[in-house]
């Protein structure tokens, strides 16, 4: 393998990529656009009910790992796909396993925004 002299150049093009596959995620993963959608509203919930820096915390590390698992998940599915286009069980099993860590991510992140917001909510109510 030849080794490339560092360039900030060359570093900084190569988020072209990243943003690239972030475009890519948003445009043909429907699921994706879905929580994009849930994200700008928790955003909007932190806005409005002016959370405290250890909650955005919470709320930015559990929406990059939905993101994260997403991302993850198209990946594999993808991959996935090259390797065998047919039906194939270890296939399927290995996409529902990507799959489900994607709901899994999800269940953690409602939940973190169900102990951040619903208090703020129910404080409205009384």
């Amino acid at each position: 393998m030849t080794k490339t002299r560092f360039s900030l150049k060359s570093r900084l093009g190569s988020f072209r990529y990243a943003f690239r596959g972030l475009g890519l995620l948003l445009r043909n993963e429907h699921n994706s656009r879905i929580h994009l959608f849930v994200a700008v509203i928790a955003i909007a919930m932190g806005f409005t009910f002016k959370i405290d820096l250890r909650e955005w915390t919470i709320l930015v590390i559990v929406t990059g790992i939905v993101f994260l698992a997403e991302l993850f998940n198209t990946s594999l599915e993808t991959i996935c796909d090259i390797v065998d286009n047919k039906w194939n069980e270890k296939i399927r099993n290995a996409k529902d396993y990507s799959a489900a860590a994607v709901l899994v991510s999800a269940i953690i992140s409602l939940a973190a925004g169900g102990i951040i917001f619903i208090p703020k909510l129910l404080d409205l109510l009384r």
